[in-house]
């Protein structure tokens, strides 16, 4: 935390006047899974991201003064007091209060909405905690006057997000982020993510990604949890090295438009993640059977069309099938007529997008 601590940063108590800001952030899609986590919110591997379009969060901060000196806030989700997730959002903000000290002389009251199912393995947590982390950058900004240049406020924002939910942290940036230290990428790091746009080929920058909503239901086991069971899991430090070692050869590819590679590492990563949940002590499965079906088919599509279409999970049962966007109306066509009925046609069109909007 000391990157960015900040102990000026108090109002005078006769200027605070009430207001508000907002962000819309998008959610994520990992190719390359964190899975596993050390310190505070720091991965043991490094992930990478293509940043989605559609699936986002919208918050509000609006603010008062407030003569408590401690964290005080209320939390409404889609329009309802929502009690039960103020723990998590209390223990993020007093982790970065000795960033935004002044947020003790305020009563916040955040409001978000979400474009998609909560807690269903669509990282809703990346996206809300990315929205989060731009609106409080941004109430710094407007009660002090205060201005970074893009790049830093972005990274500032990475930063504080990821202090909330990892996956975050590569939310506040257009088309592809990378978070974690890995040799390849100059300036990476475990405290941040950086975007990685420009190394990519275009093929990539207009990917889609229509997702299928198999189950809307709550997660049966967080992925907060599933974090923690990684540290007795007998395969752990293999995956660790697995995920820098994919990594290394998915760079190139994404560079080159090197489908076919992207595509097997892409399914690797997402078979891998769900086995390392099989294989945690207690083990569990997120997995439904309508998942397991739509894999099939789409694999026997693939072999008969040699369309470049490809399946990703996150930690949830619902599906990403990727695909170049020339193949839009083909696949659209072989999602409904043949995948939807294993989501009762619960389906988000949705692509690589430009990241946050304020």
């Amino acid at each position: 935390m000391q990157r960015y601590q900040n102990p000026s940063l108090i109002l005078e108590s006769a200027n605070i006047k009430e207001g508000k800001v907002h962000w819309t952030c998008p959610s994520n899609i990992a190719l390359i899974k964190y899975w596993g986590k050390h310190g505070l919110q720091l991965p043991k591997n490094p992930s990478i991201s293509f940043t989605l379009d559609n699936a986002v969060t919208t918050t509000s901060v609006s603010y008062v003064a407030s003569n408590d000196n401690r964290i005080s806030f209320d939390f409404i989700f889609n329009n309802s007091r929502r009690d039960d997730f103020k723990p998590k959002i209390q223990t993020f903000l007093e982790r970065i209060s000795v960033i935004f000290p002044f947020l003790k002389q305020l009563h916040l009251t955040i409001e978000s909405t979400n474009s998609f199912p909560h807690s269903t393995g669509i990282a809703s947590s990346a996206s809300s905690m990315g929205a989060l982390a731009l609106c409080l950058c941004t109430l710094e900004e407007k009660l002090f006057g205060t201005s970074m240049p893009k790049n830093e406020f972005y990274r500032k924002a990475s930063y504080i997000a990821r202090v909330g939910s990892g996956s975050a942290s590569r939310s506040v940036y257009p088309v592809a982020a990378l978070w974690g230290e890995f040799a390849d990428i100059k300036d990476s790091s475990d405290e941040y993510a950086i975007p990685v746009q420009d190394l990519l080929h275009p093929v990539f920058q207009s990917f889609q990604d229509h997702i299928l909503i198999v189950s809307a239901e709550e997660k049966s086991v967080s992925s907060t949890i599933g974090h923690a069971l990684m540290d007795g899991n007998i395969y752990a430090d293999s995956r660790y090295q697995q995920a820098k070692s994919r990594l290394h050869f998915l760079m190139p590819a994404l560079k080159s438009g090197d489908l076919e590679t992207f595509g097997k590492i892409l399914e690797d990563e997402a078979l891998t993640l769900h086995a390392l949940m099989m294989t945690s002590n207690p083990s569990y499965l997120l997995m439904r059977s309508g998942t397991l079906s739509i894999i099939e088919k789409l694999r026997t599509f693939r072999m008969s069309t040699n369309i470049p279409a490809y399946f990703t999970l996150d930690a949830g049962p619902n599906v990403h099938l990727l695909f170049p966007e020339n193949y839009t109306e083909i696949m659209s066509d072989f999602i409904q007529n043949e995948l939807s009925q294993y989501c009762n046609g619960n389906i988000i069109n949705d692509k690589v997008g430009l990241g946050p909007k304020v």
